[in-house]
């Protein structure tokens, strides 16, 4: 029996993809909250790194959006019965509002988790089967680059699971600044320096006109005496 949608979503995805994908061994999917980073001997791990999900803490109510959601998959297929089992932990995050030590499980839309688990059959083909598994779904679901990661407040970080690195778009952005800010800094300098000799000019200018000035009207002063 499922203990929430969210797993009997992810139930309900696995079968159907591994029953076009393998019809002929059959594999159950069991969802546990305790898996460590640990292999047993046989067994297979596969580590979903950035999904895309939505939290909730059921202490203050609070949701948030993460793009960096870890899932953690652990396969062991017994080719002599063609039995396999996969065991999926999704790592969880507390909450930055109410500093609380809940833990909260995310929830994840139908498209994402269609993409996560072709990218885990893609992983089991390769590391179970031995075959050619396909091209896994890096983008799982369109969303907005989020920033860095808070690794205090992530649990698989805090178990030393190491899955988050700056996105290249981010390292590309920060590298397009810096080159910007290198090039305009001389231009800037030398903007900056021409200013103020056009402001000296000026100044020098002014003061000839004032004082060719005075000197006419002295002159003309002077004939009339």
């Amino acid at each position: 029996m499922c203990t929430s949608l969210t797993t009997c979503e992810w139930k309900k995805v696995f079968y159907e993809k591994m029953e076009v994908a393998k019809p002929a061994d059959s594999w159950e999917l069991i969802i546990d909250p305790n898996l460590k980073n640990e292999l047993a001997p046989g067994w297979k791990q596969y580590l979903e790194q950035h999904a895309s999900g939505r939290f909730h803490c059921s202490w203050c109510w609070h949701t948030w959006q993460s793009a960096h959601v870890v899932i953690l998959f652990h396969m062991h297929l017994d080719h002599a019965r063609r039995m396999g089992s996969v065991r999926m932990r999704v790592f969880k995050q507390l909450c930055y509002e109410c500093g609380t030590a809940r833990l909260d499980e995310s929830s994840m839309l139908e498209e994402n988790i269609e993409g996560l688990v072709d990218n885990l059959i893609t992983s089991l083909r390769e590391q179970c089967y031995g075959e050619d598994g396909g091209q896994y779904r890096i983008h799982v679901a369109s969303r907005p680059d989020s920033g860095p990661h808070r690794a205090e407040l992530c649990e698989a970080c805090q178990e030393g699971v190491v899955h988050w690195k700056p996105s290249e778009k981010l390292l590309e952005e920060e590298a397009t600044t810096d080159t910007f800010s290198e090039a305009s800094r001389p231009r800037a300098q030398a903007a900056s320096g021409y200013n103020f000799l056009s402001l000296r000019w000026c100044l020098f200018g002014a003061s000839l006109c004032l004082l060719l000035g005075y000197l006419q009207f002295s002159l003309r002063s002077a004939a009339f005496l």
